[in-house]
């Protein structure tokens, strides 16, 4: 079973690639963010044809997820918990019936927080990581196959951005940014890329700006962790930085991972 998760930079604006790329990568599971649509504006016709089930949590003109699957939802779950007054669509979760047991797939777009003088951006950041931080602990308590997928906005270590003194007044590359991520794994989660290469220049990211990509001056800032239960059918992960070299891409490329 092959799960993705890829931050398309706006799903109307890349709707050829995304066709292109699941009839060329063939995920069982596409995770997708930054889809800035509400859920009636989702091009859904187009990827229903190409076998898939679309589910969606949007929001007009910016963030928005979908998890798009070969499989059939058995539930589907909408926004992260915790925070009634948060309306930022970034969270949604599916769950899904296979051979080895029950599977669940979270598509989260995490937040950016820049600046991090501003406590509404930076301090949101900080206590949606929080909420994700309780909510996966409630969760590995039903000791299922769990992936969360997506775009953290988080470089994990220095060795994740090609020139990291970029990033030291960054949201992305704050000491508490890091350590919130790591407290998330230190429950228990597996990190598919780190766990089958701890190369350097495997990134995720290139920005529009200042010729990143031709330079090769990215971050990895995508992430998929898993579950003890989704860890022990893990086979293999990668990196589909070809991606990032087609006409009009987004700024991130696919991230995946293999599971029995």
């Amino acid at each position: 079973m092959k799960i993705a998760t890829w931050n398309i930079n706006g799903v109307k604006a890349r709707i050829d690639n995304l066709v292109h790329w699941l009839n060329d990568s063939q995920p069982d599971i596409a995770c997708l963010q930054e889809i800035k649509t509400v859920d009636e504006g989702f091009p859904r016709a187009e990827i229903e044809a190409l076998g898939y089930h679309v589910e969606t949590h949007g929001q007009k003109g910016f963030n928005g997820v979908a998890i798009l699957s070969k499989l059939r939802f058995d539930e589907v779950n909408r926004g992260l918990p915790g925070d009634d007054e948060d309306e930022q669509a970034r969270f949604i979760e599916g769950v899904f019936s296979t051979p080895h047991g029950a599977l669940r797939v979270v598509s989260l777009y995490l937040p950016n927080g820049n600046p991090i003088t501003e406590d509404r951006k930076y301090g949101y950041k900080l206590r949606w990581m929080d909420r994700l931080h309780r909510w996966a602990q409630e969760r590995l308590e039903l000791e299922e196959a769990l992936i969360l997928a997506g775009d953290y906005n988080v470089i994990p270590q220095p060795i994740d951005a090609r020139r990291p003194e970029d990033w030291v007044n960054d949201a992305l590359f704050q000491p508490e940014t890091r350590g919130a991520l790591r407290k998330l794994e230190y429950l228990g989660f597996t990190e598919a890329i780190r766990a089958v290469t701890d190369a350097g220049d495997t990134f995720t990211f290139w920005d529009y700006q200042a010729g990143a990509w031709q330079k090769n001056n990215g971050i990895r800032i995508d992430h998929l962790l898993m579950s003890p239960e989704a860890a022990n059918r893990f086979e293999a992960a990668s990196i589909e930085k070809h991606v990032r070299a087609w006409e009009k891409p987004s700024d991130h490329v696919p991230a995946v991972a293999i599971l029995q």
